[in-house]
């Protein structure tokens, strides 16, 4: 398939799932989708809860932080006893502490950063509890984007729904049953699917065995976009034909990783009572996704420049080091930047191996917040702070009390915006300049230069957003890159959401003031320029220094900027 008609088959699948997924969603957490209800109740017994019993922010945001700790020690001690556990056909000992550590917290964060081949360090049983994470992760942003809209769209409530109840439903009525049909195409593709072991086939002509790394793979690769997980089963990631086999896996890939994300903005704007508020949203979003796919995939046509300095100037095919032959310069390049702006991390190309500029459209697509779309939840309650500061600013130009949704936007609200909006630049700058600070960090990237501060800043940008894509020339696997990345994917995860469920929680106790004359609309033109002019300022003003540092003086270092 061309990338033409790549494009215009995603725009019209994702048109629809808006519209059909989106509504759906919002029936699933409204509580008018019932059909797993003898499933649903039974898990409301055993957790002591039920639909009724509702949660300030305060106890959401507490149910959350438990539910998570214990899933990270859980999946730690499901690593560190790997050796002594079953499902384990290649004998693989314990996984080390800092790496079980690194590990636990990437998935129970939903970023499946991974410092490790999935083939040659984990067990079986250890893969399928990661894909466990895999599930919740991703249910828990989406309950967490669902608390703020309805704190955005009650008045006078003191509660802002139950969240073990809105994981439950998010996970048996959507990621579940998607996850599941898509799960069935990839195997029908070529997808492998088994617990028989890694294959062993001899060559009789040179006398060499080789071992065929297998496993259940084709059901994880589902989740794992579906959920804007990313992590692979296989250290190729998606550049495999065993997790992607075909031109059609690839594009049900980009699909599954865009759908929610993107549909969620309809569910916002159902539960809301005004489409046209979550199509603003969804403008934003796709202005700006579409000027980064069109950036990097024309940087990405160009020729490779250590390939021209080879003697090769003229290169039809644009920079094809590190892609797959299978999809291309410029599939790779939307593979890429979908995975990098919805909290992905997969890949079916090296990363690495983009040109200067095509890697500053993968880093500075997640600097922006990760907002275009973003990560399952995290995208829509992460463009919602951004809203909220463009009300702020909107309100402030023309002289009027800001209001979104009919809700009065006072200091309190801005100030935990802002701080939702400022963590992620903070953990991210703070680490990388301890990274270039210490011999440890420094020793970690296996390029010299600009090149090499890029593959440290991108490592801690993509786990701070709880993305996982890598520049994989960054040596990650030792313990100050695996303990200190575990710190900035916890930042990134729950140094965010606190601060959006207090916003919830702060909104849902006010009124709706009546619309006015003199009311800034929040549904058209001007806003969503508002909303990408915040978005652009923050992630300019808060990065440009760093990227300057990096893709950028390495695309200058080859004598022109593009």
């Amino acid at each position: 398939m061309g990338f033409f008609w790549t494009i215009v088959t995603l725009v019209v699948a994702l048109g629809i799932a808006w519209r059909y997924l989106g509504s759906y969603m919002a029936a699933v957490f409204d509580g008018r989708v019932r059909w797993l209800g003898w499933v649903e109740r039974p898990i409301y017994r055993a957790l002591g809860t039920s639909p009724e019993r509702e949660q300030s922010w305060k106890r959401y945001a507490a149910a959350l932080l438990v539910f998570s700790a214990v899933s990270i020690l859980f999946t730690y001690l499901m690593l560190r006893l790997q050796g002594s556990l079953p499902l384990d056909p290649q004998h693989l000992g314990a996984v080390p502490p800092a790496l079980a550590w690194n590990t636990a917290v990437s998935f129970v964060t939903n970023t499946n950063w991974q410092n490790y081949g999935g083939e040659t360090t984990l067990s079986y049983l250890s893969q399928m509890t990661l894909v466990v994470q895999q599930f919740v992760s991703p249910a828990v942003g989406i309950a967490v984007a669902i608390a703020l809209v309805r704190g955005l769209t009650r008045r006078d409530a003191s509660t802002v729904g139950n969240f073990w109840v809105d994981v439950t439903r998010c996970m048996l009525y959507i990621l579940l049953p998607v996850a599941f049909l898509a799960g069935i195409v990839y195997v029908g593709q070529g997808g492998v699917q088994t617990l028989a072991g890694p294959a062993h086939v001899h060559d009789a002509l040179n006398g060499v065995t080789q071992t065929i790394a297998r496993g259940p793979i084709a059901f994880m690769e589902a989740i794992k976009q579906l959920g804007t997980n990313g992590g692979g089963f296989l250290n190729a990631n998606s550049a495999t034909p065993f997790e992607n086999p075909t031109a059609l896996t690839n594009w049900l890939s980009i699909f599954l990783l865009l759908c929610i994300p993107f549909s969620l903005t309809y569910t916002f704007g159902k539960m809301a009572g005004s489409r046209r508020q979550g199509a603003a949203l969804l403008t934003a979003m796709a202005l700006i996704f579409g000027a980064w796919v069109g950036f990097t995939s024309y940087a990405e046509h160009q020729a490779n420049p250590a390939v021209a300095a080879a003697g090769l100037p003229h290169q039809p095919t644009g920079n094809m080091e590190g892609k797959e032959v299978r999809f291309g310069d410029t599939s790779s390049a939307l593979f890429g930047v979908a995975s990098t702006q919805t909290s992905t991390g997969s890949a079916d190309a090296a990363y690495d191996s983009f040109t200067p500029m095509g890697g500053f459209g993968l880093i500075t697509g997640m600097m922006l917040g990760e907002v275009s779309p973003g990560g399952t939840g995290s995208g829509l309650y992460t463009i919602l702070l951004f809203a909220i500061v463009a009300v702020f600013i909107g309100g402030l130009m023309i002289g009027r009390t800001p209001e979104y949704l009919g809700k009065k936007i006072q200091a309190h609200e801005v100030k935990l915006a802002g701080l939702g909006i400022l963590i992620m630049p903070i953990a991210v700058l703070a680490l990388t300049a301890v990274a270039v600070s210490v011999h440890a960090g420094r020793a970690g990237p296996l390029n010299a230069g600009p090149h090499g501060f890029s593959e440290i800043l991108y490592a801690f940008t993509s786990q701070a957003n709880n993305n996982g894509s890598a520049f994989a020339g960054l040596s990650g696997d030792t313990a100050f890159y695996n303990v200190l990345g575990g710190i900035a994917m916890l930042l990134g995860r729950f140094a965010v959401i606190v601060p959006v469920l207090a916003l919830a929680g702060a909104l849902g106790a006010k009124n709706v003031v009546p619309a006015g004359l003199g009311t800034f609309r929040t549904d058209n033109a001007m806003f969503v320029g508002l909303v990408i002019g915040a978005i652009m300022l923050v992630g300019a003003l808060t990065f440009f220094p760093a990227i300057s540092l990096g893709p950028i003086v390495e695309q200058l270092s080859h004598g022109r900027f593009f």
